[in-house]
């Protein structure tokens, strides 16, 4: 067995388990930590396939920016893990199901002839070769149109998460950009003109008289 299936075999195998680890793990920040180590294992299959841009860029974007901001998030929050598995034996043969499926479709794709040998990219690339050149190239002419419509659908889903989690509150106080752009001097300030009072002393107390 050569060196290589070694790798494969071991990054399978610690990927699939920290995969596991992430939809059964009681504590959402050790869940994003198996996450975690699931994507390092994923970068190194990706290297292993000689895709190193995509291996690199895995790690810098998702493990050094988005995990850390789902880390991050997930610590602030203040999580009742009994509230969340309330319903969860009612709704399990619904999701058993729609899991099924989903194995179904997947075993049904990979086994298909889409992913022979025979339709896998050789991998003895000359020293010269840029897979991150040949990516873009196919990604900005072949795959433009599906490439803008799935930025389009990400742009959707943010803005969409952003609204559903927004809590308008009623005690709190803010000011409007549009008013603050609006408002002249004249609003801010007005002088009046008052009459000067005069503070007449007080009287002398009878002690101080004498």
């Amino acid at each position: 067995m050569e060196f290589k299936t070694i790798l494969f075999y071991i990054f399978s195998v610690v990927t699939v388990l920290a995969a596991l680890r992430v939809i059964t793990a009681r504590n959402p920040v050790h869940a994003a930590l198996f996450l975690v180590l699931a994507f390092f294992n994923v970068a190194g299959l990706w290297m292993l396939l000689q895709a190193e841009f995509l291996s690199l860029v895995l790690i810098m974007v998702y493990v050094g920016a988005v995990m850390v901001l789902f880390l991050f998030v997930v610590m602030m929050l203040d999580i009742n893990i009994e509230q969340v598995r309330q319903g969860f034996w009612k709704n399990l043969p619904l999701g058993a199901l729609v899991g099924g499926f989903m194995v179904a479709e997947m075993a049904m794709v990979l086994s298909g002839r889409y992913f022979g040998l025979a339709n896998l990219p050789p991998q003895n690339l000359p020293a010269n070769a840029s897979n991150t050149k040949d990516l873009a190239r196919v990604l900005y002419t072949d795959y433009a149109y599906p490439f803008e419509i799935a930025s389009v659908i990400l742009l959707v889903a943010i803005i969409a998460a952003v609204m559903l989690t927004l809590r308008r509150r009623k005690d709190n106080k803010a000011m409007h950009p549009a008013d603050q752009i609006a408002v002249k001097s004249k609003d801010r300030m007005r002088l009046v003109k008052m009459a000067p009072e005069v503070e007449l002393p007080a009287p002398a107390a009878k002690g101080e008289q004498a």
